[in-house]
């Protein structure tokens, strides 16, 4: 796996693989490929982190889950032109 999460290189150590049925070889490529993800995914975690403003959650960052808008509401910023307007509640 490369930084992004991409499949580079699937290597085969053994002939084991030919011995198995197709849906046995399949499952165990999805496996591989998904824990080779997910380790992938907390190495770069780790590396940027040390780089992420405190309180920053990389989990979130990683995932696309991450809502920079909850970050910036906590500071007192003008509100952007084509920006939805901030709530009361969202600057407490």
């Amino acid at each position: 796996m490369n930084a992004k999460g991409e499949l580079v290189e699937l290597k085969f150590h053994t002939q084991k693989y030919r011995q198995m049925a197709p849906a046995e070889l399949s499952a165990a490529v999805v496996d591989v490929i998904e824990r080779a993800r997910r380790q992938m995914a907390v190495k770069v975690t780790q590396a940027y982190a040390q780089f992420a403003p405190e309180g920053v959650d990389m989990d979130a960052i990683a995932t696309g889950s991450f809502d920079p808008g909850s970050m910036l509401g906590k500071f007192d910023l003008p509100h952007l032109p084509g920006a939805p307007a901030p709530s009361p509640i969202d600057r407490q």
